[in-house]
């Protein structure tokens, strides 16, 4: 499923629970890593040396790479290296296209400096933009994710990029033999106490019933074990609380959704469940 993987590092990563997360996911599926450093040519990275004129952020990279790639070699995982220059996001989904990747890696805390694009801002640029599916992580103290994963929480509002997502999730699933958990959440207060009416409130309600319906049905043809809930209130908010309540160990979510009268799932949701979320989320992108 996930035989290439690319992931960004930079300066920040080093020994954290993602590059670690990473070997573990490679491990178990076999899989190699391509280890990534971008340059970034908006800096001022010229240097003069007595070699004469390098690129120091090019230099640094190479370093990154190299410390990143013995971390992997500890591991025992295949893995290669590479670093380019460009604009950040752009040459991360570049890169991940161009060299078919199946995953790209990434992680959602960095700090300035060389590290600057790592930062959320970029994280969620790259989210939004990749055709490849995206699992992001947070860097944070405590955090330890394992792989494979029990329980995976799959958010659908029954829409195209929300049944890719899906069927994605249920190909996890059935890889590391996991169970799902189909969450929809009707999001009733955004249209406003003008049409928040009885009948209203049923349409809603219906159509988040049939969207997870429709996942536990395909999970459950496929061998997997699901559940299914449907909650009203701020949707970012319950996936939380869900990944909290269902011992979620990942989540699987589209990044766009209806702008109907269905409107549940939407790309700005699942830019904040990757800024907040405890646990790894995988972004499945579909145009609209």
């Amino acid at each position: 499923m996930y035989e290439k993987i690319l992931l960004p590092v930079d300066d920040t990563t080093g020994n954290a629970e993602v590059l670690h997360h990473a070997a573990e996911i490679a491990n178990y599926l076999d899989s190699e890593i391509r280890l990534l450093h971008v340059a970034d040519t908006e800096q001022h990275s010229v240097t003069l040396t007595d070699e004469g004129v390098v690129d120091g952020l090019v230099r640094r990279g190479e370093e990154i790479v190299a410390e990143a790639g013995e971390t992997l070699e500890t591991l025992g995982v295949a893995h290669s290296t590479d670093v380019v220059q460009g604009t950040p996001a752009e040459t991360i989904v570049e890169y991940a296209e161009g060299f078919d990747q199946d995953l790209i890696m990434m992680s959602t805390h960095g700090r300035e400096g060389l590290s600057r694009f790592l930062l959320g801002s970029v994280t969620e640029k790259v989210v939004r933009l990749s055709d490849v599916p995206v699992l992001t992580a947070r860097m944070q103290e405590g955090d330890t994710f394992a792989f494979p994963y029990d329980r995976i929480l799959i958010p659908t509002d029954g829409s195209d990029t929300a049944e890719r997502a899906a069927e994605h999730a249920l190909d996890l699933a059935e890889l590391s033999d996991a169970t799902v958990h189909a969450l929809s959440v009707v999001e009733t207060a955004a249209l406003g106490p003008d049409v928040r009416s009885d009948a209203t409130s049923d349409e809603f309600d219906q159509g988040a019933r049939e969207a997870v319906a429709d996942v536990a049905a395909r999970a459950e043809s496929r061998g997997i074990d699901a559940t299914t809930g449907v909650e009203t209130g701020s949707a970012d908010e319950e996936i939380l609380e869900a990944i909290d309540e269902r011992d979620c160990q990942a989540v699987v979510m589209g990044t766009t959704g209806h702008r109907g009268v269905d409107r549940i799932l939407l790309g700005s949701v699942a830019e904040k469940t990757v800024r907040s979320a405890p646990v790894p989320v995988v972004t499945v992108r579909v145009d609209e």
